[in-house]
């Protein structure tokens, strides 16, 4: 994320310097890789620092940052963490600099993405008020919309933000597996339900959760319904009981009678034969 956050905050005219352990090239519209030893004359040409390190090493960054003089007062420091708010960069507290966070709420497996990815994409900020001064403008000039979340709220946030991507992610590969096991050409699956995905996802943010729901469960369709848990592996099956509970759910905010409600409970609580 630090690299594709980087590339866009370059390509949208910004001096952008990636501080690295060892000194190399920068690929091309990355901006400047500095070493280490040039550390400090980096920071002292810049207005913002943005810690791009795993949540375990924000700290131990901001440390090292502190340790090494050259963060001021008119300094903004901010991480780029869904999880932490700016008490993880407490090591720089005696600086004076603004301290925040800046998450993009994106995902970004090759920053080489970024620029497209980001744009549109939503950014939570938190922090100091200067700090969330910098962190908008910043999200801002990477194309993304920035939310301020209160600190307290951020473990909620990107729990959330866990769920929607990750979660995804690992649903859709279940679910690959089961129409492999079925046999659905092999070749053909990945398409075939990223194409239903995308769909999915359209259908949700146009209309919202309850409105998007289509299928089996909020049709009312208990003989459906026993019809997959038939089909699937002990593991799958625990799974789709476990979600299907939630879909139910949905079904019953969006008008699922009470009587159909009742079987389709029936049917995922009842077990293999």
């Amino acid at each position: 994320m630090g690299a594709g956050l980087g590339m866009a905050l370059a390509a949208a005219g910004n001096e952008v310097a990636h501080l690295v352990r060892t000194n190399r090239p920068a690929p091309t519209g990355a901006g400047l890789f500095v070493g280490e030893e040039a550390w400090g004359v980096a920071i002292g040409r810049a207005s913002v620092v943005l810690v791009a390190t795993p949540d375990a090493a924000i700290t131990p960054a901001a440390a090292a940052l502190a340790a090494l003089g050259a963060v001021t007062s008119r300094h903004v420091v901010l991480h780029l963490s869904g999880l932490h708010d700016r008490t993880a960069l407490a090591p720089l507290g005696p600086t004076g600099a603004a301290l925040g966070s800046l998450h993009p709420l994106q995902a970004i497996s090759d920053p080489a993405t970024a620029i497209v990815r980001l744009h549109g994409a939503y950014a939570g900020v938190e922090g100091d008020s200067r700090a969330i001064r910098v962190a908008e403008a910043l999200a801002r000039a990477a194309g993304m919309r920035p939310v301020t979340i209160p600190s307290a709220a951020k473990p909620g946030y990107h729990a959330a933000a866990a769920m929607v991507s990750n979660f995804t992610v690992a649903l859709f590969d279940a679910a690959c597996r089961v129409a492999e096991r079925a046999g659905v050409p092999r070749e053909s699956i990945p398409a075939m339900y990223a194409a239903l995905l995308r769909g999915t996802v359209e259908n949700i943010a146009g209309s919202g959760s309850v409105r998007a729901l289509t299928g089996a469960i909020r049709r009312g369709d208990a003989a459906t319904v026993r019809a997959h848990l038939a089909a699937l592996g002990t593991a799958e099956a625990s799974l789709y009981r476990v979600l299907g509970g939630e879909v139910l759910r949905l079904a019953k905010v969006g008008g699922l009678d009470s009587a159909a409600a009742e079987r389709i409970a029936a049917a995922l609580e009842e077990e293999a034969v």
